[in-house]
């Protein structure tokens, strides 16, 4: 992928000191046919070194914080491990119901929201408390309990389905919006909807360049820039196709726009019915307030959950009125996923709607596992490393993209843009229908056309002013 073009300073610049290339813009000369994608080349050209001097900063952000976050969770491990794991296994684990009193007895602050058993041998278990006064309305206070002795090990700030920490939750807040609440959404969304383009284009102009001029090794300067830049670029390039497609599943406004497909399509995500059956008078009444124990219990409800073949982890929801029933859902994100519910009556302990994993809709499987990739968690530490090395990538490609472009300038503050008029040397049968493909493209990614319509609009008043100077073309 080439972020700045690799282009030679045209006839009558100061020299560089390197071999003209095959990429000198021409565009008042005709561009000899070296295949279909010659016509296309320049324009191509001109849209790569644009998109990737204006969207760079902001996908240079993305990679560094999308790096920190990679890593976050082998630091969570670290950081909190007094509360993740307990001092000594035991022989047997309290039940759910004892954990539960015991993270009340400490922290009888706010309701029960969630509760997650013990995962493993030396894992503690979780008790959520939501409407905790000083913890943020959209997270939960984490209460850790050894299971084995009921000892409180410590709680704290929990946000999400995959149960970040603070510090993960704050890497995490930094990637997706640095801080800024769903305004600073619009950074991370304005950087996936771009990076495909970027990158599309970085791989349509190295396989259209000459064999010869690909290579690194006995280069210097500028072309051994390019070469690595190009190099690196396409091998990464499958990685940011991915995350930029999977980046834009859950933004703002290409988010929104692909929940729609999926929900026209009957592929939406299903969720297991909360609704209870029977007679349900009294059984909201609790031990204490708050606490998780309505009708049959926590216990009863997990031993129901088993019977289903619901193994760890599992997530415990009590129910949230008289009308509702406990769900009892897997959490595990790592392959092979655990993603089955069931929904069991507070007053009997009878199941009452089961959903696997194994019966969502194709894309909504599609959309879990890309989420779940994308944030590290599918492959565990191969992931978050592979992860690590893409975010690495990509910025190293952005380094050197800005010093191609300025190498180009020489002597410069700045390396000299692409010539206008390279959309007049693509033929009308291609130029009409790849139009229109960018016109759907950017009403489905608002990010992507918004800004692309902007700097059409503003570099046809620079090229009109230009023109009316005698000093180039008018057009794009």
């Amino acid at each position: 992928m080439s972020i700045v073009p690799p282009t030679s300073p045209p006839s009558g610049s100061a020299p560089t000191g390197e071999p003209p290339t095959d990429e000198t813009p021409q565009p008042a000369a005709p561009v000899p046919a070296r295949g279909s994608w010659a016509p296309l080349r320049p324009l191509v050209l001109r849209l790569h070194f644009y998109a990737g001097v204006f969207v760079a900063p902001f996908l240079l952000i993305a990679a560094v914080t999308g790096f920190l976050y990679a890593g976050s969770f082998q630091a969570e491990k670290i950081a909190y491990r007094d509360e993740m794991t307990v001092s000594a296994v035991g022989d047997s684990k309290l039940p759910i119901s004892e954990q539960v009193t015991a993270a009340r007895k400490a922290h009888p602050e706010g309701t029960v929201s969630a509760v997650r058993p013990s995962p493993e041998d030396d894992a503690t278990t979780r008790v959520m408390l939501s409407g905790v006064k000083g913890v943020d309305p959209t997270h939960t206070l984490a209460v850790f309990v050894d299971p084995y002795t009921g000892k409180v090990q410590g709680a704290l700030e929990q946000y999400g389905s995959s149960g970040a920490l603070p510090l993960r939750t704050w890497i995490s807040e930094l990637h997706r919006n640095l801080h800024l609440g769903e305004t600073g959404r619009l950074y991370s969304e304005f950087a996936a909807s771009w990076l495909w383009v970027i990158a599309g284009g970085g791989i349509v102009l190295w396989f259209t360049r000459r064999r010869a001029l690909r290579k690194v090794r006995g280069t210097s300067g500028r072309r051994r820039t390019l070469g690595l830049h190009g190099n690196i670029g396409v091998w990464a390039a499958a990685g940011f196709f991915f995350l930029s497609a999977t980046g834009l599943t859950w933004s703002t406004y290409a988010g929104a726009n692909i929940d729609e497909l999926r929900t026209s399509l009957g592929q939406s995500t299903p969720s297991v019915s909360s609704a209870a059956g029977g007679d349900h008078s009294g059984h909201g009444a609790s031990t204490s307030a708050g606490d998780a124990e309505h009708g049959v219990g926590l216990d009863k409800v997990l031993a129901a959950a088993r019977t289903e073949g619901l193994g760890d982890p599992v997530e415990i929801v009590p129910p949230a009125d008289e009308s509702s029933a406990y769900v009892v859902r897997q959490v595990q994100r790592s392959w092979p996923e655990k993603q089955d519910a069931v929904a069991v009556d507070p007053t009997s302990g009878e199941v009452t709607d089961v959903l696997r994993f194994a019966d969502h809709p194709f894309l909504a499987k599609l959309t879990r596992w890309g989420i779940d990739l994308h944030t590290g968690l599918l492959f565990g530490l191969a992931n978050q490393i592979a992860l690590m090395l893409l975010a690495l990538s990509l910025a190293l490609l952005i380094v050197w993209g800005y010093r191609m472009w300025w190498q180009r300038g020489r002597g410069s503050s700045f390396g000299r843009p692409i010539p206008r008029g390279a959309w007049q040397q693509v033929p009308p049968q291609i130029l009409v229908p790849g139009v229109v493909v960018v016109a759907l493209v950017g009403y489905f990614v608002p990010l992507l056309g918004i800004p692309l319509a902007g700097f059409i609009v503003a570099d046809v008043i620079l090229g009109e002013i230009a023109h009316r100077r005698g000093k180039g073309p008018a057009a794009v």
